[in-house]
């Protein structure tokens, strides 16, 4: 798999005023990108998000460490001639008509007219707003110009996709289709990197996930890998009766009823298979046997909370 994002021991610093200590922003931070991937980034305010995109798009520079695009260094102006961009709260002038702000997009990206000419319907259909061609922009609604910025993002057919919250004040079904456009500029090829507090968004869309904290990466890997809980299963099987879960737990295994099936946190999956086993002897049927999963929102707050516990400790 190409990587056509890289980020290795960024730190980005910020002076401060009044001889205080510099800010830190980024404190060394490492993550890869591939062709065709989704990736979200995420974290509260401050974590260091909008900092990370920013040295992407080359708009501030780190304190130390790479960053690359497209196999370029970031200060390398060619390294964002294949990006597509959507910045939270972005501003088309609502004068404009769809047709003319994607043709204006299309011209800043160093696209010829002819090819602009034949893309902008085909987009507009994509995103929902091919009725609205013509329409001025100040009659759009939230979720129509958050449809439209995306397609102005989209317009030069960008190798590179960084979008903050893309689905921002986007309805249900609206999501659900950038959802699927998303894969589908995936499947051609495209990275994405998305950065949204809709975690659920993130959980749904992304194949691999990093979460920021204070700088740093505080969590890393596929939404699978993290949302999993290890030792965890989920038993639906009858009968389970008192005297079944008593010898459950004198294997140490430990077992909670949870809305008529059984919660197992056992120690491998030799130790599973046991108490399937037990079960088995017992004369009860096994209907349901399933790994527990936290979602992505739990292992955020978690992540959270872990910061602000440590902080209690070394004030």
């Amino acid at each position: 798999m190409t990587t056509l994002i890289e980020v290795s021991g960024l730190r980005k610093q910020y002076r401060s005023s009044f001889g205080k200590p510099p800010i830190t922003a980024l404190d060394g931070i490492d993550f890869t990108v591939g062709e065709g991937e989704l990736f979200g980034l995420l974290g509260p305010n401050g974590a260091g998000k909008t900092t990370t995109v920013k040295i992407l798009l080359g708009l501030t520079r780190a304190t130390t460490g790479r960053a690359a695009v497209c196999g370029l260094p970031v200060s390398d102006p060619e390294s964002r001639r294949r990006v597509g961009y959507l910045p939270e709260g972005h501003k088309i002038p609502n004068y404009l008509t769809a047709r003319q702000a994607l043709s204006i997009f299309g011209r800043m990206s160093g696209m010829d007219s002819g090819a602009i000419k034949a893309r902008i319907p085909m987009l507009l259909e994509r995103v929902r707003l091919s009725q609205w061609i013509d329409v001025r922009i100040k009659k759009f609604s939230k979720g129509m110009t958050q449809r439209l910025g995306l397609a102005c993002a989209l317009i030069h057919s960008p190798r590179v996709l960084l979008l903050d919250e893309p689905t921002d004040g986007v309805d249900p079904v609206g999501r659900r289709e950038i959802r699927d456009l998303l894969r589908e500029e995936a499947k051609r090829g495209a990275t994405v990197l998305l950065n949204s507090h809709l975690l659920s968004e993130i959980e749904l869309t992304c194949d691999r996930v990093a979460v920021l904290r204070n700088g740093k990466v505080a969590a890393f890997g596929t939404v699978d890998e993290l949302t999993r809980k290890s030792a965890s299963y989920k038993m639906v099987a009858t009968p389970i009766d008192d005297s079944l879960v008593a010898a459950f737990r004198e294997t140490g295994a430990g077992v909670e009823r949870v809305n008529g099936h059984v919660v197992l946190s056992v120690t491998d999956l030799a130790h599973l298979n046991a108490l399937v086993d037990r079960l088995r002897a017992n004369g009860g049927v096994l209907s349901e046997l399933s790994p527990m999963r936290s979602t992505l929102e739990d292992v955020f707050v978690d992540l959270i909370r872990a910061e602000g516990r440590a902080e209690e400790v070394h004030p």
